[in-house]
């Protein structure tokens, strides 16, 4: 972008990265987007812009992307989310969150935990330490600390913190059909939960995931 004020095109992404093939730079360039560093900009030719840059990146020769499309790495950061020396972000560690029998979130604003930049996209982000097993084919494991983006609506199929009757909060999958919201297991000894649409309040979308061995 620096030589030629345009992005490369993925042919020459490939090149560049001696891959045999395009799928492994769409994988990469879907995995870029998912994370905030690009944005791809739809029905164009050689549509890609840079909105953020990794927080241990350094301007120098050879890095340069252009003035006008980069937005300095602490983009999308809220008053309850910091930004470390080390590039680290710190979250509010909410408390605990069911992925088994919902229990009721610990709503704690004292407690933070230094979480990598790679798992914060855009927007306002916190943190749960998981309780249970139900998810465990989906790769989240009892003590497990996941990062959740806020919001109140989410993709069918997407992993999510959902508040059931104002009361209970429980990690799921989330699939709605027609008048309903199921609340899907990853786990097969557990039975999915089906709820009236009004019962259920997405309050967040599983973007992360840290495991201490």
């Amino acid at each position: 972008m620096s030589d030629h004020g345009v992005p490369p095109s993925f042919e020459e992404m490939r090149d560049a990265l001696k891959l045999k093939s395009k799928s492994g730079i769409h994988r990469l360039i879907t995995g870029l987007e998912d994370r905030g560093y690009i944005r791809r900009l739809a029905y164009r030719a050689r549509a890609l812009e840079v909105v953020r840059m990794p927080a241990n990146w350094r301007a120098g020769p050879g890095n340069e992307v252009g003035p006008t499309n980069v937005v300095q790495g602490r983009f999308g950061a809220r008053p309850n989310q910091a930004w470390e020396d080390d590039g680290k972000m710190r979250l509010p560690l909410y408390g605990r969150i069911a992925a088994g029998t919902p229990i009721e979130s610990l709503r704690d604003h004292t407690t933070q935990i230094d979480v990598p930049p790679h798992l914060v996209q855009n927007g306002d982000h916190y943190a749960l330490e998981v309780v249970g097993d139900s998810m465990i084919e989906a790769g989240i494991h009892d003590g497990d600390i996941v990062v959740i983006q806020r919001c109140d609506l989410a993709d069918n199929g997407a992993i999510v913190v959902a508040l059931i009757d104002d009361s209970e909060v429980t990690l799921k999958r989330l699939r709605r059909k027609g008048g309903t919201i199921a609340l899907e297991a990853a786990n097969a000894d557990y039975e999915t939960r089906i709820f009236g649409p009004n019962r259920v309040k997405v309050q967040g979308r599983l973007t992360g995931l840290m495991r201490t061995y």
